[in-house]
């Protein structure tokens, strides 16, 4: 069965139809434009007020996006079953199965859906607990807090003889730490429960970045338009007093700031429209682009990368490339590794804090400095999805004696479409996300377990 007869596909299709923008849509109907984005891919169910309300932000009737309801359980039997290959599923007889059995059918769907979200859940509590700084300073103020406790009542116990002025002291010091751990144990309790609620709060730099970016969907049309730099700097500030709510911290907004100032700056270098002129030319080929124009090819591949998925797909229609409406991903990092530019995919997503797989081009870059890298891969998992991605490594200003060259890294994510991965004779090289969640038992670039071993 097709995907499109699947409720989200539908609401994707009629989306695109309105010319109407994910977030908007989102915005609209009350949810985060994450979870509408899982909703169009098929990996939420819908029903109920939610499904009325995106029907009547469509402007369509409910049963245009439910009808099919049978089809889509289907569908769902079908995924459940290739999520678990090594099992002989009867695929054969599925339809006999949902229509004798519909409400084994249903439990079974809910089921893996269920396990789904757990697995999304496990990950990100993960991730938290091992690299979130809010977190790991309020284990640490509550460990002093419980430490400083412990000591004064074991000198209260101990000691035998202890003047008045000395004891009123001691007692005096564990109320003060039991009142510290009394609130930092409740602002830790109100920081988790803010976080695992339905719409997830943002609570780190990292993540008031990404989430306004995501706002933004990458592209800032302000900043296409050239302009002195007074003008630029003006409409940063604008975009910047407008994103209060997302940016909180100051380390965010300088960090955003930056980000901007050269998102400008490479627009200057590389117009918006002669870079899809280019790219209509050529295709998705920053090293002959970036010779032409004399610019860097780290700065083409920003370009590439700030184009929407709908204004890129049409200049790439005979290509083997399987662009969608978020456009191409790209991953920057510095000498150290770490990643100081994020553009997800909903198919190729990047930690959030590093620890990503040793096996990406984007590392092999570094140890190949100015050795432009185009690798054809495959990530690990259920999707299993294949991408092409180009790399490339080179120093950040010129070299001089005596000085250590400063190296940043790029990386594109290119969806490939299924007949684009089957053109090649070679095999897809297997990568992951990052170790904790890649189900790739052996392999030489493992730092530690897979959570999801076991089938977790």
């Amino acid at each position: 069965m097709r995907r499109e007869t699947l409720t989200g596909s539908r609401i994707r299709e009629r989306r695109l139809i309105n010319g109407q923008k994910q977030a908007d849509l989102a915005r609209k109907a009350g949810i985060s434009a994450s979870y509408l984005n899982l909703i169009e891919h098929n990996r939420r169910r819908i029903g109920g007020k939610l499904l009325l309300d995106i029907a009547s932000v469509l402007g369509v009737e409910p049963m245009s996006l439910s009808e099919g309801a049978e089809a889509a359980l289907l569908g769902a039997l079908r995924e459940v079953a290739a999520m678990h290959p090594v099992e002989q599923s009867e695929l054969e007889r599925v339809e006999e199965f949902a229509g004798r059995f519909p409400g084994w059918a249903s439990l079974i769907e809910t089921l893996a859906q269920r396990q789904s979200s757990l697995e999304q859940t496990v990950v990100s509590l993960t991730d938290r607990m091992t690299h979130d700084p809010q977190l790991a300073e309020a284990l640490h103020d509550m460990l002093g807090a419980v430490t400083a406790i412990r000591s004064t009542s074991s000198i209260l116990v101990e000691t035998d003889k202890l003047e008045p002025e000395w004891q009123d002291r001691f007692h005096r010091n564990l109320n003060e730490d039991a009142t510290r751990l009394t609130e930092g144990s409740q602002a830790l309790v109100a920081y988790l429960n803010d976080e695992t609620s339905e719409h997830q709060q943002v609570t780190t730099p990292q993540d008031e970045i990404e989430a306004f970016f995501q706002r933004h969907g990458y592209h800032f049309a302000l900043l296409e338009n050239g302009g002195s730099d007074t003008q630029a700097h003006d409409a940063i500030a604008s975009m910047l007093e407008n994103a209060d709510d997302l940016l909180v911290s100051a380390s965010a907004r300088a960090q955003v700031k930056r980000l901007l100032i050269r998102y400008w700056s490479d627009a200057q270098a590389f117009g918006f429209d002669v870079m899809l002129d280019e790219v209509s030319n050529v295709g998705l080929e920053p090293a002959s682009i970036a010779a032409k124009y004399n610019i860097d090819i780290g700065l083409v591949m920003r370009r590439f990368a700030s184009v929407p998925g709908d204004v890129l797909r049409p200049l790439l229609q005979n290509s083997p490339y399987d662009i969608a409406e978020a456009g191409i991903g790209l991953a920057v990092c510095d000498s150290s590794g770490t990643l100081t530019m994020r553009k997800p995919l909903p198919r190729f997503a990047l930690p959030r804090f590093g620890a990503a797989c040793p096996l990406w081009s984007l590392y092999q870059a570094l140890s190949r400095p100015l050795v432009a890298l185009r690798e054809r891969s495959q990530l690990s998992g259920r999707d299993g999805a294949p991408f092409e991605t180009l790399a490339l490594a080179a120093p950040v200003s010129a070299p001089q004696f005596g000085a250590v060259p400063l190296l940043e890294a790029h990386m594109l994510m290119i969806p490939l479409s299924a007949s684009g991965a089957a053109q090649n004779l070679e095999p897809l090289r297997p990568i992951g996300i990052s170790c904790r969640i890649c189900p790739r038992g052996e392999c030489i670039g493992r730092r530690e377990p897979s959570i999801l071993a076991g089938g977790v």
